[in-house]
């Protein structure tokens, strides 16, 4: 079965259309097939999630939360849920890109979801959860991972951002990517795949909210650039998640998209990931100061806790006396990747986990220079998820592919900055297989 979605408004609601459907007939050299011994052909199918008050005023934050002073409008959104022939399953709202769940089975064949988050939009916009601000599964932009003081300065003019985190600013401000509602430019499947496309147009100015201390004397307030954003998700016939990123910018800008989605192989809500297995591919990391900002400094990870070259537990040394970890109240920190050169951004392997348990791998694969592996430190208990169970520390870790924090202040790390005529591109991969199985 072939179907294609696209989005469509009337007034501020959301219609789902279906524009083609095409059924084939599976024959076989003997004759005729029964279909019940074939496995499903990939799909897509859409649900409602619920619905949520968003500013619907043009300019910054257009379609997104309301901050103080905006009224909200009730919008619908939808949850899309795309499946492979082999019994997995990846689901995903336009309200943020969210993926909200990622069923895939283990070593027994038992299917589980792996991915934190909850079971409709307001668990998304709750009060309590604004206030924790996890980011569970969301796209991050326009800057993912942390800008020093939310300042920085491109051509000559200081832009300022919300200082939302520790008197920094965070994946994109106090109403990032994570809190908008996407346009959805298309789902479709083929009989090994199937594709969501999430696309939304970015004003300049975004970033700045006017949430908090008045802006800096002689900056210029949020983003500069109007930015076009799609992101394309692909389930593919290998069990992996395909996220494919694209912007381009009207003016020059920076740049820095990244998935936030929290794993626990075992299964969400099942406890701790301290036995989780984990090997990330670099022999460096960039240290913080006190606030999570980036030294400008790239140091060995030999001899320290950070050191995940070889597939170590992820509890193992989380708990040791080290400065770094101090700092970080755990780990949540951005790995240099190993590459043949620092302009390399061929697709490489990033990261493998295993939860021995029930031998469930995830390999990440990027062509971005670093990944932030963030240990659920904050997670504490307030939240419920998905299986109404709380979230508590270390329940669930992130692997954010991205460039390297503070990037913009740092003239020695790769440059995340985008200008006119040219086109941001990266691609993530998760893939999922179970302990002996992986190619």
């Amino acid at each position: 079965m072939h179907r294609v979605f696209s989005r469509a408004r009337s007034g501020r609601a959301a219609t789902l259309l279906v524009v083609s459907t095409v059924v084939a007939a599976v024959t076989s050299l003997g004759g005729a097939t029964p279909s019940s011994a074939l496995p499903a052909p990939a799909s897509v199918s859409s649900t409602s999630f619920g619905t949520v008050d968003l500013n619907v005023a043009p300019g910054p934050g257009h379609d997104c939360l309301p901050v103080a002073g905006q009224s909200g409008t009730p919008v619908a959104v939808n949850l899309y849920t795309l499946a492979n022939r082999h019994g997995m399953s990846v689901s995903i709202t336009n309200y943020g890109g969210i993926i909200q769940a990622i069923d895939v089975p283990g070593r027994d064949g038992r299917v589980a979801n792996v991915v934190l988050g909850f079971g409709d939009v307001g668990g998304y916009t709750s009060q309590l959860y604004l206030t924790k601000n996890p980011y569970f599964g969301a796209i991050i932009g326009r800057y993912g991972n942390r800008i020093a003081k939310g300042l920085f300065t491109l051509n000559g003019t200081t832009y300022a951002l919300d200082p939302n985190n520790n008197g920094n600013s965070l994946h994109g401000g106090a109403r990032g990517f994570d809190k908008c509602l996407w346009d959805v430019g298309g789902a479709r499947s083929t009989r090994d795949t199937a594709t969501l496309t999430l696309h939304r147009r970015s004003p300049a100015g975004e970033g700045w909210t006017n949430t908090f201390p008045p802006l800096p004397a002689g900056t210029t307030a949020g983003y500069p650039g109007n930015l076009d954003v799609t992101v394309t998700y692909t389930l593919t016939a290998d069990n992996a998640v395909r996220m494919d990123y694209r912007a381009t910018t009207d003016a020059p800008t920076v740049i820095n998209l990244t998935n936030h989605a929290y794993f626990n192989l075992a299964g969400e809500g099942s406890g701790d990931v301290y036995g989780q297995e984990l090997k990330i591919n670099s022999s460096s990391f960039t240290p913080v100061d006190s606030t999570l900002i980036p030294t400008g400094e790239i140091r060995s990870v030999a001899g320290t806790p950070l050191d995940f070259r070889a597939s170590t537990a992820i509890g193992d040394r989380i708990r040791q006396d080290d400065p770094q970890l101090v700092l970080g109240q755990g780990y949540d920190f951005n790995w240099v990747l190993d590459r043949p050169s620092p302009t390399d951004r061929s697709l490489i392997l990033g990261a493998r986990a295993v939860d021995p348990g029930s031998g469930r791998v995830l390999e990440v694969l990027t062509t971005e220079p670093g990944i932030q592996f963030y240990s659920g430190n904050f997670l504490d208990g307030t939240l419920d998820g998905t299986s109404h169970r709380m979230y508590r520390q270390s329940d669930g870790f992130t692997l954010e592919t991205q460039h390297y924090p503070d990037a913009p202040n740092h003239a020695n790390f790769p440059s995340t900055e985008l200008d006119p005529g040219q086109t941001f591109s990266s691609t993530t991969f998760y893939k999922f297989s179970t302990a002996g199985d992986e190619d």
